[in-house]
């Protein structure tokens, strides 16, 4: 399989909102920078194409090797339909498409399988944080309230196997203090933002 990796980002300063009353707004644009390099990292050696609709997310993607996918005004849904159809254009013939906040990501190629779509809930079985699927696949970008079940069931109508991975590394992601509090997420946070947290008990 040709496989790529896409990875939607939203602009920074307008990331992890939820967090504003533990966070300052510069601290959760450094935050998300340093959660959305950790999921670019964690493709390894794949393709790596980012979509985004800001000058600042852009510049960042180019400089850590990523192609750009420019998609203003398209939402989270169109941005990564558009993306996939990009990806598939240039050869790929399967992609897997990561949230940007995974703080313990590693290996996402690893969830390729051939004529497979593979879906990875969140924690609360809610959101989709990762899916692996043929580009040829019908299934379409759904993400929102209840992503999982939509995109589970859109996958089971669809003409390819489908695998629901349940990975503790994947679940996590980081949207709420309850989150980016969670012991596994604490090992891996960097130096800076433990002192801050350790500091706002």
């Amino acid at each position: 399989m040709d496989v790529a990796v896409l990875i939607p980002v939203k602009r920074f300063d307008h990331a992890k909102g939820r967090l504003a009353g533990l966070l300052a707004a510069d601290e959760r644009v450094r935050l998300a920078r340093w959660l959305a390099e950790r999921v670019v990292r964690a493709a390894a050696e794949l393709p790596v194409f980012v979509a985004c609709d800001h000058d600042d997310v852009a510049a960042w993607a180019e400089g850590a090797g990523a192609s750009v996918l420019w998609s203003p005004g398209m939402g989270l849904n169109g941005a990564v339909d558009a993306g996939r159809a990009t990806v598939a254009g240039k050869g790929f013939d399967h992609l897997v498409i990561a949230h940007s906040d995974l703080p313990l990501a590693r290996n996402l190629g690893r969830l390729a399988r051939p004529a497979t779509v593979t879906l990875v809930p969140d924690r609360r079985r809610d959101g989709t944080n990762v899916m692996a699927l043929p580009v040829a696949s019908a299934l379409a970008a759904s993400y929102g309230a209840s992503s999982f079940a939509t995109h589970l069931e859109m996958a089971l109508a669809d003409r390819f196997r489908v695998e629901v991975r349940r990975d503790p590394r994947l679940s996590l992601d980081v949207d709420t203090p309850a989150d980016i509090r969670h012991p596994a997420v604490q090992e891996e946070l960097p130096t800076w933002l433990r002192t801050i947290l350790a500091s706002r008990r």
